[in-house]
């Protein structure tokens, strides 16, 4: 008999246990936001925003207001959409909110890399150093080189023919910027003597190119992967690439280039001097290859595609990238050497900012996820006041709650290149409900999580676009073509693609 009771009392504890897991006993506390389960225990509604988060969280808003929690996959999200509440969110010390926890998920599961303390405290110092100030701009003047040498080297000079070429405008963009920005950071090969220097230039092209390509790959697979939905075939695929990566960008293999960028060495010794094993630092380098390109390309493709489907916005940009250079003594002209752009002739180009701004506006849509590690109180901004729960994960959705928010921009669903900026060049502010907002376009993060390579982005997005304008003539082959759709399935993860790629084609303007 007293058997009997144990092994029903373990039975009742295990059923109640499961059950706590699934969510079961889960109630909406009085000072609580609203809570929304779903109908399927423990799952929730992660079905529903796997298959379009945006509009899952259009549908929760307009149901639940400005916060509210809802169970996705086991873990409870209160997603906060009232813009006024965010700096409370992101400036909140790790000791109540961290960021780190679903990031070191995440870094684990597709690029194989285990984080430490002290791989977030060299990330940050070495970022310092190297992109901003006069690291910056170093680093700038090596991206302009090289994408002079992917772009330019096959321009003749005094060439009489002006040839149309024709591309698919989103494998050109993020081809091109993915390889510039690769060969600068993670340098070029060697050479010897001036006869030696155009064969390692080619080399360098070569080798950049089939490198890009497999980048592709692993590209298209992320979102299932970071989701660990892929089917078996794709995980045996996702494994071969990260393996390739390690080895291509192995600390031993990078010893051996030319020009390898200080933001990549320095982080390399300080992982060393902390004791990070050398396995690991090579999984580290595959993770800033993916953090510091993954965005830039895609995005200069859509900065690209809106400005050639606005002739107004592509006149008035590439009016001012033409008066800069002529300001700085440069003009391009049949026979004549390839601009040469410095990063303060990039804050001379106002209206290429906002154009900038104004595309990540539209495209660009991370999730923004704290850890929640003991019970805070959150106010909105019509004064209620909430407990966030401690074990739950408190999340922002930037791109709905205020980039296209109506009430913040107006008419956010269209291209406006001068949205961001002033008539005298200066920033544009944004209110809302007479109340004048920090927070009106969040592509890059903010707070302690912020890109810290996002001046680098920036610079690196605007050399391309800068040197298309200013040494081609571009336009769409089918200029009554629509802009495509966006992946949905990569809400959440940085700049969205499109669904499908356009064709456009450019030649020398002299």
């Amino acid at each position: 008999m007293g058997l009997w009771v144990v092994l029903l009392c373990a039975l009742v504890s295990l059923l109640l246990g499961g059950l706590y897991v699934l969510g079961v006993f889960r109630r909406q506390r009085p000072d609580e936001p609203p809570l929304d389960k779903g109908t399927i225990p423990w799952l929730g509604y992660l079905l529903d925003f796997r298959k379009d988060s945006s509009e899952f969280l259009k549908r929760m808003w307009r149901k639940h207001g400005d916060v509210f929690t809802v169970l996705i996959g086991g873990y409870y999200f209160t997603f906060v959409m009232d813009p006024f509440c965010f700096g409370s969110i992101v400036k909140e010390s790790r000791s109540k909110l961290d960021f780190r926890a679903a990031a070191t998920q995440l870094v684990l599961q597709v690029f194989g890399y285990k984080p430490n303390e002290s791989s977030h405290n060299v990330a940050r110092e070495s970022s310092v150093k190297h992109l901003t100030g006069e690291g910056l701009s170093v680093l700038t003047q090596t991206t302009m080189e090289n994408f002079q040498k992917l772009m330019l080297f096959n321009l003749s000079p005094g060439e009489e023919k002006r040839v149309w070429r024709e591309e698919n405008l989103f494998h050109y963009c993020y081809n091109i910027v993915f390889r510039a920005g690769y060969l600068a950071l993670y340098g070029s090969e060697p050479h010897q003597g001036a006869g030696d220097k155009e064969k390692a230039e080619e080399r360098d092209r070569v080798h950049s190119n089939q490198l890009f390509l497999e980048f592709r790959k692993y590209d298209r697979l992320f979102p299932r992967l970071a989701f660990s939905l892929l089917p078996h075939k794709d995980k045996r695929e996702a494994e071969r690439l990260k393996r390739l990566f390690w080895s291509v960008l192995s600390v031993k293999k990078a010893r051996q280039k030319d020009n390898i960028s200080g933001w990549i060495s320095d982080q390399d010794q300080l992982l060393a001097e902390n004791g990070v094993p050398e396995y690991m630092r090579d999984r580290f380098m595959f993770m800033l290859l993916w953090a510091s390109q993954g965005n830039t390309g895609p995005t200069a493709f859509w900065l690209l595609l809106y400005l050639l489907k606005h002739p107004e916005a592509l006149k008035a940009v590439r009016g001012e990238v033409d008066k800069v250079l002529r300001e700085n003594g440069q003009q391009v002209k049949a026979g004549s050497r390839p601009v040469t752009i410095t990063r303060d002739m990039l804050n001379q180009a106002p209206l290429l900012d906002s154009a900038l701004e104004e595309t990540l506006r539209l495209v660009a849509a991370p999730l923004l996820v704290r850890a929640v590690l003991e019970d805070i109180s959150l106010r909105t901004s019509s004064g209620t006041e909430y407990t966030l729960r401690k074990g739950d994960r408190v999340a922002l959705f930037p791109h709905l709650a205020v980039q296209m928010n109506p009430e913040i921009h107006h008419e956010p669903h269209k291209f406006k290149y001068d949205r961001f900026v002033n008539p005298d060049g200066t920033k544009r502010d944004f209110y809302k409900n007479g109340k004048k907002l920090k927070y009106v376009n969040m592509p890059w993060g903010a707070g302690v999580s912020i890109c810290p390579g996002r001046f680098f982005a920036s610079a690196e997005m605007k050399l391309f676009v800068f040197l298309m304008l200013s040494h081609y003539d571009l336009e769409l082959v089918n200029e009554e073509e629509e802009i495509p759709g966006i992946d949905i399935s990569r809400w959440g993860f940085g700049t969205m693609q499109p669904v499908h790629d356009v064709r456009f084609r450019y030649r020398p303007r002299f």
